[in-house]
């Protein structure tokens, strides 16, 4: 990945408030790095302390391995999940 890459998603991914859910490809182009939704995964795999909860795929599903922890822990931020995926709200 570029030098930039991982400081600026983590940049992206740290001003994200409570409740507001955003796509992996949304934080790689807000980052700068349009096309790069799988880039944004591994920063979240390889980081401590980012609030990787807020992060949903395209479709507003949750990471399914973590879909249980996910929701609990928007849903304490006021975001509907129904389905394992975010509903507008």
């Amino acid at each position: 990945m570029p030098g930039e890459f991982v400081p600026r998603v983590r940049a992206v991914l740290a001003a994200l408030p409570p409740g507001q859910v955003v796509t992996y490809g949304e934080v790689a182009a807000e980052a700068g790095y349009p096309g790069a939704a799988r880039g944004v995964g591994a920063v979240l795999r390889g980081s401590e302390g980012l609030p990787w909860w807020r992060v949903v795929r395209a479709t507003g599903h949750l990471v399914p391995h973590l879909a249980a922890e996910q929701s609990r822990r928007l849903a304490a931020e006021g975001v509907t999940v129904v389905d394992d995926r975010v509903r507008p709200g």
